[in-house]
């Protein structure tokens, strides 16, 4: 795959867990439309990353740490977003964890993390596609 190619790959992956993660919302699955919701960030910061530095992305799921391998400059609030959205990754594949982060999505937390990630999705498709 080329360059470009591997891009379009993560952000089509992306697009598709965001509709996932907004299926998963309607019907109250409040957990793991959040995990997803982790995803979508995720895979964005991914093609951030090729589109910057290579291929060769690194193996990590922190979200901050990944958008700094990336070369992005965050702002205190998108650097704050990451670093929530990366306790949605450990809240669900993790049992000691699962019980306390299903507790804690209620509709309004679900609700205004999604706001969040919907925040910095569009903010890394622009990021992603702007000219150098």
């Amino acid at each position: 795959m080329t360059k470009d190619e591997i891009i379009k790959f993560w952000i089509e992956s992306s697009d598709k867990d965001y509709e996932s993660m907004l299926n998963m919302h309607k019907i109250k699955e409040y957990s793991y439309a959040l995990f997803v919701g982790h995803l979508v960030i995720e895979k964005l910061l991914k093609a951030h990353y090729v589109k910057h530095n290579g291929i060769n992305i690194p193996r990590i799921h922190d979200l901050e740490k990944l958008a700094n391998s990336a070369g992005l400059k965050l702002t205190e609030k998108h650097a704050n977003e990451l670093q929530d959205i990366t306790k949605f990754n450990i809240g669900v594949r993790y049992d000691n964890y699962k019980k306390t982060f299903y507790k804690k999505c209620t509709e309004e937390f679900t609700e205004e993390n999604i706001k969040s990630i919907n925040g910095l999705r569009k903010w890394l498709k622009k990021k992603i596609t702007e000219k150098d």
